[in-house]
C-alpha cells in the first residue's frame, strides 16, 4: 500500500474542515441545520483523544463518542454486548471468550488504502490491549490488565482473554474507554500525536479540534448499531464543543440558547437556576428540562492514621465528627438538594453493598460526649484538628468547622490547590482531608480496595493507611466469589469494618445532575455520568 505524504493528508483533512467549519461557525449554528448540531461546553478542557490515555471524565465522555470496546454499559450499569456481540466465562472464572461482530469498521482514512477503511478483527484487539500494556508507551489506564495473564486472536472474530486469577468485576474493566479497540496502522503513523489524530469506531469521527478553542466531531455513517426500530443511530449530524474556562460564562451561554447542555452544579449560579429544594425556578421551566440520578461518587474526609496527631490516632474524636453535623441540611444549603446525604458507608447509592445501616446520623449530644471523654482521657483541653480542602469545597468544610465548633472541637481549615492536596495526601502529609472517590468501574470491589493494607499510599490509593486483617481476608475471599448476592454480603461486612473504625467521615453521594434546552430529547443519564450522544435528537 502506498503511504500518503503529509501533503496528501493535508488535503484530505482540509475539504472536511472547510465542510465542518461553515457548519460549526457560531452564525451557522443558527442556520436551519441548528438541529443537527449538539453543542456544549467542557470547562475543564481535554487532555487526550487517545483513550489509552484518557483518564479524566471529560476525556472520556470526549472518547466515548469516537471509540468502542468490546463491551458496553447501559444507563443502569449493565453489561451489554458493543464489537463482541455474546461472551462466555470458563467454569474456574479465568477465561473469557469474545466472538466479535463482523460488520464494525473503522472511521475512514486514506491509511487504509483504497476504500479508506476496514473491518475490526480480533486481531486488534490483540494489539489495542498490548499497547495498553506496554510499559514505554506508559498509559496510565495499564492498571486495568494488571489480572490478565494473556490475551490473543483465536481466529478473525474470536478474542480469548486468560485471567492470573478469578476476578468477577473484570467483565466491568473491559467497559472502560482504556480498553477501546484502536487501528495499528493510524497509531503507528501519528505515534504521540494520535491524541489529536484519533481514528475509532464510535458513532462520531474525529474532525477538527483547536485546542483550547474548539473540538467538532461529524457523524459516522458506518457506525453499525441500530436503535429498537432498525433505524441507523447516530441522529445528530455534528458535535461541536467549546471550552470557556469559567463556569458563570459557560451558564450564560446556556441561558442565551448557545450551547445545549450543561453537566454541572455550580454554586456560581445555583441559586439562580434552582430553589432550595431543588427544583428548577419558574422562570427557567419553560426552557429548560433537568434530569438527576445517582452518581458512583463519593465524598468524604479522610484521616491519616500514622499521624502522630493525638486527636486523629483518637477514635472518640473520629466518631465525633461523624456524628457532630448535619449532613442533610448541608445539602440543601450548600448543594440546594443536589446529592444524598451519606448516612451509610463509602459504597455510594446504587452499587451492590450499599448499606444505610453502617453509617452515622446527626448526634451532636452524643459528638459532644465523645469529645467531653477524650479530653478527660488524654488531658488535652482544647482539642484541635487541622481540615485539608480544596477551595471548591471551602463552604462544606467550613460548615463541618462551625458544627464541630458547638460541640467543643476546634478545626482550623487549610485551603490548598488540587494538585498540592492531591499530593500531600498521597504522601501522609495531611491528617484530615477532603477528597472524593469516584468509581473507576462498576463493582464495589473498586471502592473497597481504598481499605486493602496491600494499597498503602504512596503506592496505592489506602490514604488512611489503614490495615485490618479481617477486611484483608474477606477482600481476598471476594475474588473468588462469582454470585452476585454473596459478594454484596462481604462487601457490606468490609465496608462496616471500616465505618465503625470512623476511618473517613462520608459526606455525601453524588448525584448526577444535566441540565438541557427543552429541545433536547434523548440525553438520559448513566450513574458514573458518561456522555453518551448516540440516541439524542434536537427538535
Amino acid at each position: 500500500m502506498l503511504k500518503p505524504t503529509q501533503k496528501h493528508l493535508k488535503n484530505y483533512f482540509s475539504i472536511g474542515c472547510i465542510s465542518i467549519f461553515l457548519l460549526s461557525c457560531t452564525g451557522d449554528l443558527n442556520s436551519n441545520r441548528d438541529h443537527l448540531v449538539f453543542r456544549y461546553n467542557e470547562y475543564a478542557n481535554l487532555n487526550t483523544l487517545d483513550p489509552a490515555f484518557s483518564r479524566t471524565l471529560q476525556d472520556n465522555s470526549a472518547c466515548n463518542q469516537l471509540f468502542n470496546g468490546l463491551v458496553q454499559f447501559d444507563q443502569n450499569l449493565n453489561i451489554l454486548p458493543s464489537i463482541a456481540k455474546h461472551w462466555t466465562v470458563s467454569n474456574d472464572g479465568i477465561y473469557y471468550k469474545f466472538t466479535l461482530r463482523k460488520d464494525v469498521f473503522f472511521h475512514k482514512h486514506p491509511l487504509f488504502g483504497k476504500d479508506s477503511t476496514r473491518l475490526v478483527t480480533a486481531e486488534d484487539f490483540t494489539y489495542s490491549l498490548n499497547r495498553l500494556r506496554n510499559p514505554k508507551i506508559a498509559a496510565p489506564g495499564s492498571w486495568v490488565l494488571n489480572k490478565v495473564d494473556d490475551f490473543e486472536a483465536l481466529s478473525d472474530t474470536v478474542f480469548q482473554i486468560k485471567l492470573k486469577q478469578p476476578f468477577p468485576a473484570f467483565i466491568g474493566l473491559l467497559t472502560m474507554k482504556y480498553c477501546s479497540v484502536v487501528p495499528k496502522e493510524i497509531v503507528d503513523y501519528y505515534g504521540d500525536e494520535f491524541r489529536s489524530h484519533p481514528i475509532g469506531t464510535g458513532p462520531f469521527k474525529f474532525k477538527r479540534w483547536e485546542e483550547n478553542i474548539k473540538l467538532v466531531f461529524r457523524r459516522n455513517e458506518l457506525y453499525f448499531e441500530k436503535d429498537s426500530h432498525g433505524q441507523a443511530i447516530p441522529y445528530l449530524e455534528a458535535v461541536a464543543i467549546t471550552f470557556l474556562p469559567d463556569k458563570q460564562s459557560e451558564f450564560l451561554q446556556f441561558a442565551q440558547g448557545n450551547i445545549d447542555f450543561l453537566n454541572s452544579l455550580d454554586a456560581s449560579y445555583k441559586d439562580e437556576l434552582l430553589t432550595a429544594d431543588g427544583n428548577l425556578r419558574t422562570s427557567y421551566a419553560k426552557q429548560v428540562n433537568m434530569i438527576r440520578g445517582p452518581y458512583l461518587n463519593t465524598e468524604y474526609l479522610g484521616f491519616y492514621l500514622d499521624s502522630e496527631t493525638p486527636e486523629i490516632q483518637s477514635e472518640w474524636i473520629r466518631k465525633a465528627i461523624n456524628y457532630g453535623f448535619d449532613r442533610k441540611k448541608m445539602m440543601i444549603y450548600l448543594r440546594n438538594g443536589i446529592g444524598n446525604p451519606a448516612n451509610g458507608g463509602f459504597i455510594p447509592i446504587g452499587l451492590p453493598g450499599y448499606s444505610q445501616a453502617i453509617g452515622y446520623t446527626y448526634q451532636p449530644e452524643k459528638a459532644k460526649q465523645l469529645i467531653e471523654k477524650f479530653k478527660t482521657e488524654t488531658g488535652i483541653l482544647n482539642p484541635e484538628v487541622t481540615l485539608n480542602t480544596t477551595s471548591n469545597y471551602l463552604s462544606f468544610c467550613e460548615f463541618i468547622q462551625r458544627e464541630l465548633q458547638k460541640a467543643g472541637l476546634k478545626i482550623n481549615v487549610d485551603v490548598m490547590p488540587e494538585a498540592t492536596l492531591r499530593s500531600a495526601r498521597s504522601n501522609g502529609k495531611v491528617d484530615l482531608f477532603r477528597s472524593s472517590w469516584i468509581a473507576d468501574y462498576l463493582d464495589a470491589e473498586n471502592y473497597l480496595s481504598i481499605f486493602y493494607s496491600k494499597n498503602f499510599a504512596p503506592y496505592g490509593s489506602n490514604y488512611f493507611h489503614f490495615k485490618s486483617d479481617l477486611l484483608d481476608s474477606l477482600y481476598n475471599k471476594a475474588f473468588t466469589i462469582t454470585h452476585i448476592e454473596e459478594r454484596k454480603l462481604l462487601y457490606t461486612k468490609m465496608d462496616s469494618i471500616a465505618m465503625q473504625k470512623a476511618i473517613m467521615v462520608p459526606l455525601y453521594y453524588d448525584e448526577v445532575v444535566r441540565f438541557t434546552r427543552k429541545n433536547v430529547k434523548g440525553l438520559g443519564i448513566n450513574p458514573i455520568n458518561l456522555l453518551d450522544l448516540r440516541y439524542v435528537r434536537k427538535d
